[in-house]
């Protein structure tokens, strides 16, 4: 399944998930005759009917794209399951606009960039090459790895665990998986060394990796995504910003007009910019939720650091993340199913109430540590 997933997605992938559907975890649908393929999870039923959470929409040809929908809902329907597209695009969105059986709703935005403009990005912005040039001063220098390298590369595994171990909410699967090096055979892979032992910055043979960033491609528009960009305890202050530098200019270089730094969530930056794509407002319901989860929810994901991040490169612009649901309006259910989704394995409220156990005990140690500090 995987070779007929990849054959499409190298010939048809549109979304910027699109390469996405090789990463583990997904199960797959296919259209008669392999015109295209879905890749989607089941999540724990909670009540009712079960809900299939497609990663971005049907990969195929656009003038395919509302028959594979079709077939796909009447698949999901067979086994009394209804579908929610998470991550759908411009494409899927205009397809199922206005049909009673959906509707949509704003849950992020994506940042875009032509990589053409990042050299004017940089002469306008000196923080930004302060940062690059700091990691620079550390002995930091960025090379491409070949996938056969960066895949079986020990040090690579190290600096994930690091990563994934400086994060509060444990690791989260679905679009944002990160069990990725064992599948990069379309895949960039450019990874930081920094020099030690006294040898100088461009001696590899005396250096030790330190951060890395993998390059998705999204080959229908001859874009990429930047899928991670990982940083271990010993990254010098501007490491990522180097990393996406590289990442940029090699974009550049092959006449890519199309990158993005991927998903948000709930961001409120998307300007919708597609000719017929009417602006969506979600209910006012909906926007109450998500808006309390975003100023309350950093105790176990900092949602609004996120965006920042990706907002100081300077993006031309930035992208709605939708998601289309088989129902009259969005629903609780839908929300609880796509945050399973991201749950893998354990529960959206066992992942959460970790985070905040995490959360609660680094802030108990902080304040032992003040009150320490107080009493001497």
């Amino acid at each position: 399944p995987l070779d007929r997933v990849r054959r499409l997605v190298m010939t048809h992938g549109w979304n910027a998930t699109a390469y996405q559907l090789l990463n583990p975890g997904l199960s797959y649908w296919f259209a008669p005759g392999a015109r295209a393929v879905v890749g989607y999870v089941e999540p724990r039923r909670l009540s009712g009917r079960a809900m299939w959470v497609v990663a971005g929409e049907p990969v195929c040809t656009e003038d395919y794209v509302a028959e594979a929908a079709h077939r796909f809902a009447a698949a999901a329907q067979a086994q009394r399951a209804r579908v929610c597209y998470f991550g759908a695009d411009e494409r899927l969105r205009t397809v199922l606009a206005g049909r009673p059986a959906y509707s949509q709703m704003t849950l992020g935005a994506q940042p875009v960039w032509d990589p053409a403009r990042w050299d004017d990005i940089l002469a306008s912005k000196s923080s930004l090459r302060a940062q690059r040039n700091r990691a620079r001063n550390k002995g930091v220098t960025v090379g491409a790895w070949p996938s056969e390298r960066a895949e079986s590369h020990p040090a690579l595994e190290r600096l994930l665990a690091e990563w994934l171990a400086s994060k509060r909410m444990p690791a989260m699967h679905f679009l944002v998986e990160p069990q990725t090096r064992g599948r990069l055979i379309d895949r960039r892979v450019f990874v930081a060394e920094q020099a030690c032992d006294g040898g100088k910055a461009d001696d590899r043979s005396k250096a030790e990796p330190v951060g890395y960033l993998i390059l998705s491609p999204i080959p229908a528009r001859d874009g990429w995504l930047v899928e991670q960009i990982i940083q271990g305890r010993a990254a010098p202050n501007g490491t990522a910003t180097l990393l996406l530098d590289a990442a940029m200019h090699a974009a550049a270089e092959a006449s890519s007009p199309y990158v993005t730094l991927g998903l948000s969530p709930l961001s409120q930056r998307a300007i919708e910019t597609a000719p017929g794509v009417p602006h969506l407002d979600n209910p006012l319901w909906l926007q109450g939720l998500l808006g309390w989860v975003r100023a309350h929810g950093r105790r176990f994901y900092n949602f609004e650091g996120l965006e920042a991040f990706k907002a100081k490169f300077v993006p031309d612009h930035w992208d709605a993340i939708t998601a289309i649901t088989q129902e009259a309006a969005p629903s609780l259910g839908t929300l609880h199913a796509i945050a399973d989704a991201f749950a893998g394995p354990r529960s959206p409220f066992t992942l959460v109430g970790g985070a905040l156990g995490q959360a609660v005990s680094d802030e108990a140690r902080l304040l032992r540590d003040k009150l320490g500090v107080s009493s001497r």
